[in-house]
């Protein structure tokens, strides 16, 4: 296992020089300048030239890149050019917001589409197999800004149940914290609830039309033991691949929520430092997210034989 575990790790690392790679490239293909950004058109050129030298902006893009990796090597992600904070205290800040709401969607959707899933293959044909799949189908087919806004009208304007825009940390009001994320965690569960139980109805109807299913109905066996012994692991373990991916994607594109509902995230510090051309603050969340990526993978492919042996053998 630690050996698989080292290979994994040591896999990701042409993943993240070729991320890093194309992160710098694409940010200063961007038109713009970050220094002139900041400053303005009027500003001194001599401050102009003062600040980009203090970047390592003043050199050829080979050399910057040399000089970034350098940092990256020794820990040092860099500062922003828009506020002088230490990218990686940015980023760590920030993506605390984003777990707070990525993590709990994608637990209760899961909880909730899995069961979902199984019964739809269970009664499949059934007027619950057409409610369920068609249930799926309509959440799927519908907008993550535009479902955020109805909730946030809805729960927020019109019930005035819960806070409209903003955000409170846990350390200073657990209670108020947790109101401000409700409308966010709700608008990713209902997204993802879709996807994963189509995805858990198609691999319980696969699993169900398999020999040892038969043979351990034919058993005798009641069907809640049949599907809870033979049907779920096997089920769930191509489900638990999907959800890892929905994870590593939540946490790299949640600008779009976090924008509708004002939560001061990843995906909005993103967004904001490609605006700002702020170079060290992409490049060092972005390779965050990659890092972030490779390691939830990583951690779903060390559960899968936990719930399908067969990976293992």
């Amino acid at each position: 296992m630690l050996r698989f575990i080292l290979y994994r790790l040591a896999s990701a690392i042409p993943t993240l020089v070729v991320v890093a790679l194309a992160v710098f490239v694409l940010i200063r293909a961007i038109p713009g300048d970050p220094v002139t950004t900041m400053l303005g058109d009027q500003a001194d050129p001599a401050t102009v030239q003062a600040l980009r030298q203090a970047y390592g902006l003043d050199g050829p893009w080979p050399w910057q890149f040399v000089l970034w990796v350098e940092r990256l090597i020794s820990g040092d992600l860099g500062r922003s050019i828009t506020n002088g904070l230490p990218v990686a205290e940015l980023v760590a800040d920030r993506f605390s917001v984003t777990a707070g709401v990525v993590f709990p969607a994608v637990a209760i959707a899961t909880l909730i589409a899995v069961p979902l899933g199984m019964i739809a293959a269970w009664r499949r044909g059934a007027g619950t197999d057409l409610a369920i799949t068609a249930g799926a189908t309509l959440l799927m087919s519908i907008p993550t800004f535009w479902l955020g806004l109805l909730i946030l009208m809805w729960l927020g304007l019109n019930l005035g149940w819960l806070p409209i825009v903003g955000y409170v940390g846990f350390a200073e009001d657990a209670g108020r914290a947790l109101a401000y994320l409700v409308m966010p965690v709700l608008t990713l569960t209902i997204v993802e609830i879709g996807i994963l139980t189509r995805m858990a109805r198609a691999n319980t109807v696969e699993v169900l039309r398999l020999e040892y299913v038969t043979h351990a109905r034919a058993k005798g066996l009641p069907e809640h033991m049949v599907m809870a012994r033979h049907v779920f692991p096997n089920a769930f373990a191509p489900t638990l691949t999907l959800v890892g991916l929905i994870l590593g994607n939540l946490l790299g594109g949640i600008a779009v929520t976090e924008t509708i509902f004002s939560l001061p995230g990843l995906g909005r510090l993103l967004v904001d430092a490609i605006y700002a051309r702020d170079y060290p603050v992409v490049q060092g969340g972005l390779l965050f997210i990659a890092g972030l990526y490779v390691v939830i993978n990583l951690i779903v492919d060390l559960l899968h034989p936990l719930f399908d042996p067969r990976v293992a053998a």
